[in-house]
């Protein structure tokens, strides 16, 4: 018996680092997606900080981010103004969590600000991402993209 889970912002970021690793292994890779997201950083999961600080971090640093038409690439959107800057190159390749196929987005040769930041996300419903952020190779956050239907 399978169990469901309502995927939003306040449910992921009371939910466990354990339980937000099986979600990001249990995600989807399907087309690269295109457009403007919604972003919420996921520090401290499960924690009674973690939707405050994400309501913090939104308001004051990240709002989501932008990704271009064909696909190649992006911008976050950052600031109380969500200038959009520190771009990404995006392609797929094997997720250093699991070895599984998922969406990378490399900032290595695109930003010197966030060159030692990889991101890799999955789709977990319709057009809602997990994603694992690492600094060098060390997993060091989560976020959540919803891009509007």
């Amino acid at each position: 018996m399978s169990v469901s889970v309502t995927v939003d912002s306040s449910t992921l970021t009371g939910m466990s680092q354990t339980a937000l690793d099986q979600l990001f292994v249990r995600g989807q890779v399907g087309r690269v997606p295109v457009g403007d997201a919604v972003g919420t950083a996921i520090v401290v999961p499960g924690s009674p900080v973690s939707g405050p600080l994400a309501a913090l971090i939104r308001l004051l640093a990240w709002q989501g981010k932008v990704f271009d038409p064909d696909g190649r690439a992006l911008r976050n959107k950052i600031s109380p103004f969500g200038i959009r800057a520190i771009r990404a190159a995006v392609y797929k390749e094997p997720s250093w969590f699991d070895r599984s196929e998922c969406i990378v987005l490399d900032y290595s040769k695109t930003s010197f600000v966030a060159r030692l930041i990889r991101d890799e996300i999955r789709e977990v419903a319709p057009g809602r991402f997990l994603g694992i952020v690492y600094w060098g190779k060390r997993k060091i956050a989560n976020f959540f993209l919803v891009f509007a239907s």
